[in-house]
């Protein structure tokens, strides 16, 4: 696919996105958002990708929602720009597939993805550029970087499904207070509230993230991660741990019957680097969607 607005590049096992709109702060629009959602469609279906790295081009990694549009932004009964929103034709109601946030048909497409996701801050990430990476599983910034949920702050709401992902990864009270304020702040103050992991120096930044990309691409099996993080993102909407067991057994027992657990035991036996034989395209255990796939209404 020929891509306008991100930069996909696959290496050693790791896929590169990168948010291609440095003149405009990587701002987000509709060309990019589905972009992305094709480029983690590409992810998932080459086997020979083990990470995802997502950063920006230029000085940020994403200021939000592009806002050229003026005061129609956020209005898509009257944007006749955006195709996808109707185009300014039709009234659209709460039910139609044309009212779906963007942000969050983004984020449910990471959520679904097989391979873990880093995002590597690199710069102001703001509104939508902050959303983003709450379904990524590593987050790391620059010391640079500057965050924000500014969506009050715009007479808006915040989007992108994070008022389910933004508790879950730093707590409900952390969570309300960046909400509410809708403030800027910084990578040292993203850190001590849990949205990222680690604050390096900025020409440090994407080496860090193939550091940590590298240590899961050549050390684990394919299929085992692909099940952990499916795993373990579901399991947050458990009732019960009973519901995990459940999922946890029927792993564990499919798992071990595969080509992946008699070598991950010899290769550590034999004090060597594994060869795991399974792949994700055609080694997902029989039992696997155990979740009730949902749809938009």
């Amino acid at each position: 696919m020929a891509y306008e607005q991100i930069i996909y590049e696959v290496a050693d096992g790791v896929a590169t996105i990168t948010l291609n709109r440095p003149e405009k702060l990587n701002a987000f629009t509709g060309t990019m958002m589905h972009e992305m959602i094709a480029a983690f469609d590409a992810v998932d279906a080459d086997d020979d990708v083990r990470c995802v790295i997502v950063t920006g081009a230029g000085r940020a990694f994403c200021a939000g929602a592009d806002l050229s549009a003026g005061a129609k932004t956020f209005d898509y009964d009257n944007r006749t720009d955006r195709p996808e929103k109707g185009g300014g034709t039709k009234t659209l109601s709460y039910e139609m597939e044309e009212a779906r946030d963007g942000g969050g048909r983004l984020t449910l497409r990471i959520f679904e993805c097989l391979k873990p996701v880093i995002a590597a801050i690199n710069g102001p990430a703001v509104g939508v550029g902050s959303t983003m990476t709450l379904p990524m599983d590593i987050r790391l910034a620059s010391d640079s970087a500057r965050m924000g949920f500014v969506f009050a702050r715009r007479g808006i709401v915040p989007e992108a499904a994070s008022s389910y992902f933004l508790p879950r990864v730093v707590g409900i009270s952390q969570a309300l207070e960046w909400c509410y304020s809708g403030r800027v702040f910084d990578a040292a103050e993203a850190q001590a509230g849990g949205l990222v992991k680690e604050v390096v120096p900025g020409d440090r930044l994407l080496a860090r993230a193939h550091a940590i990309a590298r240590e899961i691409a050549d050390n684990t099996a394919p299929v085992s991660v692909a099940l952990t993080r499916q795993m373990l993102w579901r399991g947050l909407g458990y009732a019960h741990p009973m519901d995990a067991h459940k999922v946890d057994s029927r792993a564990i027992l499919s798992r071990g019957r595969s080509g992946d657990a008699k070598e991950g035991v010899t290769s550590f036996l034999e004090k060597r680097t594994p060869v795991y034989p399974d792949r994700v395209s055609s080694h997902m255990p029989d039992f696997v969607p155990w979740w009730e796939e949902q749809v938009y209404s």
